[in-house]
């Protein structure tokens, strides 16, 4: 097999580091062209650096929290990458793939699909998890994927939670850490996740209440486990993320506030006007395990 070809599409100079996009032809997602942004800080120049990947919610692109997140400046000083993927494969030509802003386009929901009307394109969990590591090293860009963290908002927030905690299941710790705003913390009970998980996973939401949900996944992890999530108290969409449930769980299993920390945020919506305000605390808190 040929070896991908990353193609640069843009470059800007930013907090003395540079901000690229690329594209390349993703085998994981079915042959589609996917594009993703790389935030790489001015130190790499010396030597491979840390990464944070960043999940983006429903609707978004690779675009959303690269542009608006605020997080490269502390980044930036902390000398971490921040690796923003994209939401979902793009153009897949599914029947159905661009009826509804929730599911299809921009609403990969971050798994494996298993409903073979899916399962061709939607692995956004394996393309996430190894098909870009793979890309980007071999492509010879000074990232350290033996130290990596995940977060992500909302939809991404369940991304990062799931990836994190499945990662620690499966006894690979490929994250060091996990942090996430407004995430969808009980995709197996709420509107979002059932219809996520009726549409890609065969098993439907029985599949995903077992492989995706972060509260039932965090009861299952025993040992160190190092987890912030924020939410807002004015979160128009509070209903479908269930922070308590998550929390309520993660205690159950033993997993004190210093393993796993829940902090509501009083007035805050689920905008990125949310994010970027407590952006530097999510990136100060996964500093403190990329560069231990």
């Amino acid at each position: 097999m040929a070896p991908i070809v990353l193609e640069k599409l843009s470059s800007n100079k930013h907090h003395e580091g540079t901000l690229t996009k690329y594209k390349f032809r993703s085998v994981v997602l079915g042959g589609l062209d996917a594009q993703f942004n790389l935030f790489l800080p001015a130190n790499a120049a010396q030597a491979k650096v840390p990464v944070l990947v960043y999940l983006a919610g429903l609707t978004c692109t690779e675009d959303n929290g690269a542009q608006k997140g605020g997080f490269m400046r502390d980044a930036a000083a902390e000398g971490i990458a921040i690796l923003f993927p994209d939401t979902s494969p793009r153009g897949a030509g599914i029947e159905g793939e661009d009826v509804d802003w929730d599911f299809g386009s921009g609403a990969g929901f971050y798994l494996n699909a298993t409903n073979p009307k899916w399962s061709k394109h939607y692995n956004m969990l394996s393309y996430v998890t190894q098909e870009l590591p793979q890309v980007i090293e071999a492509a010879g860009i000074p990232i350290d994927f033996s130290r990596q963290s995940i977060f992500g908002h909302s939809m991404g927030g369940h991304g990062a939670l799931t990836t994190y905690l499945s990662s620690l299941l499966a006894g690979t710790k490929q994250y060091r850490s996990c942090s996430a705003f407004s995430p969808i913390c009980e995709p197996s009970a709420v509107p979002w996740g059932t219809k996520a998980f009726t549409g890609y996973l065969a098993g439907g939401v029985e599949e995903g209440k077992d492989r995706y949900d972060a509260s039932v996944l965090v009861g299952r992890v025993k040992g160190a486990i190092n987890v912030l999530v924020d939410y807002g108290t004015a979160d128009n969409f509070l209903h479908q993320l269930h922070p308590e449930a998550f929390l309520r769980a993660a205690r159950d299993a033993g997993h004190d506030e210093v393993q796993v920390r829940v902090r509501s945020q009083d007035g805050y919506d689920h905008s990125y006007y949310f994010i970027s305000t407590f952006a530097t605390d999510h990136i100060h808190f996964h500093a403190n395990f990329l560069k231990a």
